[in-house]
């Protein structure tokens, strides 16, 4: 397939551009865009044959649902039977941004998006390029994150091209995105508010506007998902680099200790923080992803580090941990999933 390349100014994305995806987009075919989290793998959520090319594009197993971004509250009416006004005074603090709600789903949503749940992921983000996309092409655009299903998320224009040229109809190049994970995701299609990803929106703030917000434990990865896959990112391993991940918990002091071993025995990149990077043995590579008193610098570069090309000239990626607080909870939550082994020391 001919995949076309659309560059856009991702504050002021020019209506030529907008419009030729939109276009593509009507037509049924797929575009990546970027969105503030990663970039997404955008498909008309309204047209069954276009939901399937997403699945096909990624190797993405059909029972994992889709989220559906939306660019108003009334589009997003439009997918869900409950009434979004009980929710007013949350969708005004949380929309747009990077958070994804579970409602009940209406039936303009066909059931492939999600994957024959009763309940639809809605999102309506703030990045001017995706808003631009959704207002053109009329429709809610279904997207994924735009990688090949198992690898870190896409979250600047290389990756997209290495995992989706030649599979996509167009691809929106427009710089590097913001966050650097994906969406935080909580359902209110049932009784009580639940996390069930953690994202850039963090678990504390999500609980002063949703008294009673249930954190079950998976969330923190610590153990594997049983059950159906209520939003994406529960059920199936993700993020994984293209050579062995080991995370390593404990005090700095232990984990210094443990990488060092490590180190010795296979050629290692350390994924480290600016206040430990100094510890570790002077004979591995070091890729300091930011302070741990600002784990945003920390999130919007993990991706990225585990993409990096350079480490198939490794053998492993060693990392150490984050603090759990803030969008930690989101850091730890994508490193234990990513990991092939994690050392508790």
């Amino acid at each position: 397939m001919q995949t076309e390349m659309i560059r856009l100014d991702p504050e002021n994305p020019g209506v030529d551009g907008i419009e030729k995806a939109a276009g593509l987009i009507k037509a049924g075919e797929l575009v990546v865009f970027p969105t503030e989290t990663v970039y997404g793998l955008g498909a008309s959520a309204l047209d069954p044959g276009a939901v399937e090319k997403i699945y096909r594009a990624k190797g993405r197993p059909q029972d994992n649902p889709l989220i559906v971004h939306v660019s108003s509250l009334e589009m997003a009416g439009e997918c869900t039977v409950q009434d979004l006004g009980r929710y007013s005074s949350i969708l005004d603090v949380l929309w747009p941004g990077p958070v994804t709600l579970i409602f009940k789903k209406s039936e303009a949503i066909p059931a492939c998006v999600t994957a024959g749940l009763d309940s639809v992921g809605l999102r309506f983000p703030s990045h001017p390029v995706a808003l631009r996309l959704i207002e053109a092409a009329g429709v809610p655009i279904a997207a994924p994150s735009a990688n090949i299903s198992g690898r870190p998320s896409p979250t600047s224009e290389e990756h997209v091209i290495e995992d989706m040229n030649g599979r996509v109809g167009g691809i929106i190049l427009a710089g590097d995105t913001i966050f650097g994970l994906e969406s935080t995701i909580v359902d209110l299609s049932r009784e009580k508010p639940t996390l069930l990803r953690p994202g850039p929106v963090d678990a504390e703030r999500l609980g002063e506007l949703l008294p009673g917000l249930e954190i079950p434990g998976f969330v923190r990865a610590r153990d594997e998902y049983r059950g159906e896959a209520l939003s994406p990112g529960l059920k199936y391993r993700h993020y994984s680099p293209e050579i062995p991940l080991i995370l390593i918990e404990g005090s700095p002091g232990a984990v210094v200790s443990r990488a060092g071993i490590l180190a010795r025995r296979d050629k290692s990149v350390v994924l480290c923080s600016q206040e430990l990077a100094d510890y570790y043995p002077v004979h591995v590579k070091k890729v300091v992803l930011g302070s741990r008193n600002d784990l945003y610098a920390v999130a919007s570069g993990l991706f990225k580090a585990l993409r990096d090309r350079d480490n198939l000239n490794y053998t492993q990626i060693i990392s150490e941990p984050f603090p759990e607080t803030g969008i930690g909870l989101a850091i730890m939550n994508r490193l234990r999933k990513a990991a092939w082994r994690i050392d508790r020391v």
